[in-house]
């Protein structure tokens, strides 16, 4: 050992003799000292600004020093070029000097001459980590509350990937006597390996091994402080394998073998390496440590415990992927590692859940555009003329008729779904029409609760012209109920729904909720009945009412101490016609979810347009509490006629008008039967439609699940939200970031040049 510390030594004295070590310490210090900069400067414009820019805030630490846009990410994006100029002459200047020789001739063997060059390089990487240990100090510093670990994580990222650069240097000087040309070998293995883990990706036994040898992506969990075994072991694997390659170069060039017996060693080593990695990869055989504040790397606690619950029995994850579905592209077999990575979060806590794809083609129920651009063609021959272009064989997709005998996909529109299977229990995964388009946790730990609990059925009343829970339109609630592309749609998020008429049936015991939403006529003596003795059985309602309609609403809310008032609600604003109130939130309708809660602190109010105010009993046998209130500033009761295309409104109290602060929806609660009774009574019916559920700035899109979600006591929609960033200020001012720009941009290059110049003139002197 001792040799080789002597050897790694004189190679570091060599590299420091020379301007190229130092000019690239210089460069990268001052690329990184600029990336960081330009990262907080980001985060105090924002600051400065305050409002809704403070949330471009949260998750400071991320931002400034993440894998995307921040400044370990610019790091990884750049660092490849360094390594090339430095290890291009390890072995390649000992080569065409002929000094290797005189290395031979020693009493060296070949494994510490390699080893004590690699680390010497080791050393040389410790430079410019420490580079990133100094921003990591500034920007503890300078991010109010920084996630040390999430920074500390990401360095010990980039350092594994220096070292693999090194190594992989290494071995190409070995193979060369001209620098140059080891330079340029060099970056075409790191090509090699960031493109490896794209080709033949469709295949199923070699998909995993050239995945595993991929470098491209490898570092991204550790930038964002998720450590694990795997990606450990990945650049130890890749770093012992070009260092044993490099042993066998200059090896086999004291001996006299044969060409096949060298590259069998050659093999014998990229062989043993894929199994040890391949085997590491394996889900259960992998550790994790999640390094950052929050645990944001890792499922929340409560996935946790569905997963949990789950027991030791298998989960199946069946992907219905449809060759004529717009969304094919992301469900191709070549796609499958990329799923795999979605899955891994879960499979780190249930290490059995089986992937199995089933490939089909069959008529896409929401896209007809297949047809509309091929005329005339049946629908195997436009099936035949998509697998051509796509080049696959379509004798490997299921026929219509095939998919047909296995499942109906028809109500699912025949897209691209996941079936969750366990213990013979099934339920859909979907995908949605946004951005993200595959179910995120939340969505996820709805469907595997599914599984395993009885399900909350919520059930709309029909019969007097009510909302429908299917339509999708301005008025009606499909988008919010049962729209499977929504993702927030309570079909997505764990609910089943269902329908009564309450002339003809009684209502079920049992059920999560009963929905009366703006009926329009009069309820007959048998359906208030039927309502009545469902109260006194303890169920839960919640009702919605539209003004002028109190006279339907009323004889159903009496007996609870609720009453709709005559008039209408209007407000004083310059956007909306003054018939849309925005009614905000209470700290009682803040307690139903996160979401809401910053809504409320952030005075995020819910849109209701044409709402009635209500009032209530407080003595009666319900505790009442106010879920939205009126403003009283700004909104005040209107009874006579509203003219929307008159004059502006004005505040009338001659005519009647009342102006104070009004509910216009309340929750009752009461105990009764061992069980809490849980009621919602609103005045406007249209905040629930899908044209203020789809409205921007306001709270009507976090108001609506979590509403339902109430009558279920918890169990859905799941929380699976992770605790608010922490790091969301920055503890700078303009003139800090002078400062900051003189020691970053200034002293610590001047020095460091300083420095470098005086070691290398004295250096020449001697």
């Amino acid at each position: 050992m001792k040799t080789t510390l002597r050897i790694a030594k004189l190679e570091l004295n060599t590299l420091f003799y020379s301007p190229i070590a130092w000019l690239l310490s210089i460069v990268f210090l001052v690329q990184c000292a600029l990336s960081y900069i330009s990262g907080i400067q980001n985060l105090l414009v924002n600051q400065q600004l305050g409002g809704t820019y403070l949330s471009y805030l949260d998750f400071s630490t991320l931002q400034v020093f993440g894998p995307r846009f921040g400044l370990f990410g610019g790091v990884v994006g750049k660092v490849y070029l360094y390594l090339p100029l430095l290890t291009m002459g390890l072995i390649s200047r000992e080569t065409s000097s002929g000094t290797i020789k005189l290395l031979y001739s020693s009493p060296v063997r070949i494994k510490q001459i390699i080893l004590g060059k690699f680390i010497a390089m080791m050393g040389y990487n410790l430079l410019l980590v420490f580079i990133l240990f100094m921003l990591a100090v500034a920007g503890i510093l300078n991010i109010h509350a920084a996630d040390a670990g999430l920074i500390f994580s990401g360095i010990l990222g980039i350092y594994l990937l220096l070292c693999a650069y090194a190594a992989i240097g290494l071995f190409m000087s070995c193979l060369t006597t001209y620098q140059v040309v080891a330079a340029i070998s060099t970056l075409v293995v790191f090509a090699i390996l960031a493109y490896v883990g794209t080709i033949w990706q469709d295949v199923d036994f070699v998909r995993g091994l050239t995945y595993f040898l991929s470098i491209s992506g490898r570092t991204d969990h550790l930038l964002q402080g998720l450590i694990s075994t795997k990606d450990i072991l990945y650049f130890v694997l890749i770093v012992c394998m070009f260092l044993s390659f490099a042993v066998i170069r200059l090896q086999s060039g004291r001996e006299s073998k044969s060409w096949v017996h060298i590259t069998g060693r050659y093999l014998l080593v990229f062989f043993f390496t894929l199994i040890i990695g391949y085997t590491s990869a394996i889900p259960g055989l992998i550790g994790y440590i999640d390094a950052t504040a929050d645990k944001t790397q890792t499922i929340t606690p409560t996935t946790q415990k569905i997963l949990k619950d789950l027991g030791d029995e298998p989960l199946e994850i069946i992907s219905y992927v449809n060759l004529l579905d717009q969304r094919y592209w992301i469900g191709k077999p070549d796609q499958r590692n990329h799923d795999f990575d979605r899955w891994e979060p879960y499979l780190r806590f249930k290490s059995n859940i089986s992937l199995i794809y089933v490939y089909y083609y069959d008529s896409p129920s929401d896209d007809q555009r297949i047809f509309e651009s091929n005329p005339g063609k049946t629908l195997q021959q436009i099936a035949q003329l998509y697998a051509q272009s796509f080049k696959i064989n379509l004798k490997k997709f299921k026929t219509p008729e095939e998919i047909h005998q296995i499942i109906d996909l028809k109500p699912e529109l025949n897209r691209y779904v996941m079936q969750v299977k366990y213990k013979g229990k099934t339920t859909f995964l979907r995908l949605f029409n946004d951005p993200m388009q595959f179910p995120s946790e939340t969505e996820i730990s709805a469907a595997l609760k599914r599984l395993t609990i009885r399900l909350p059925k919520i059930i709309f009343a029909t019969g007097e012209y009510e909302r429908s829970k299917d339509k999708v339109d301005d008025k009606d609630y499909g988008l919010l109920i049962n729209q499977i592309t929504n993702r927030n749609a309570l079909v997505n998020q764990g609910f089943d729904t269902d329908t009564i008429s309450l002339n003809r049936q009684e209502i079920p015991n049992g059920i999560a909720a009963l929905i009366i939403a703006d009926p329009r006529t009069d309820f007959t003596p048998l359906a208030l009945s039927r309502i009545q003795r469902y109260l006194e059985r303890g169920g839960n309602l919640l009702v919605a009412g539209e003004p002028g309609k109190s006279n339907v609403i009323n004889p159903v809310i009496r007996s609870l101490g609720v009453q709709m008032m005559e008039g209408l609600q209007v407000q004083k604003n310059k956007v909306f016609p003054p018939n849309m109130v925005t009614a905000l939130l209470t700290k009682t309708a803040a307690s139903l979810s996160k979401e809401l809660g910053k809504d409320f602190r952030d005075s995020v109010g819910v849109t209701m347009p044409n709402v009635s105010g209500l009032t209530y009993n407080s003595h009666g046998p319900f505790t009442v509490r106010p879920l939205l209130m009126t403003d009283e500033k700004l909104s005040w009761n209107k009874f006579d006629k509203l003219v929307l295309d008159s004059a502006a409104v004005i505040y009338n109290p001659a005519n009647g008008d009342l102006k104070r602060s009004v509910p216009t929806a309340l929750a009752l609660t009461r105990k009764l039967n061992g069980m809490e009774q849980r009621i919602i009574i609103t005045g406007d019916a249209d905040f629930l439609g899908l044209a203020e559920y789809g409205r921007g700035g306001t709270a009507n899109r976090d108001f609506a699940t979590p509403l339902f979600g109430w009558f279920t006591y918890g169990q859905f929609p799941t929380d699976t939200s992770h605790p608010f960033s922490k790091d969301n200020r920055v503890n700078l001012t303009d003139s800090g970031i002078v400062v900051l720009k003189v020691i970053l941009l200034g002293i610590l290059p001047g020095s460091l040049i300083i420095f470098a110049a005086v070691f290398l003139i004295r250096r020449r002197r001697k």
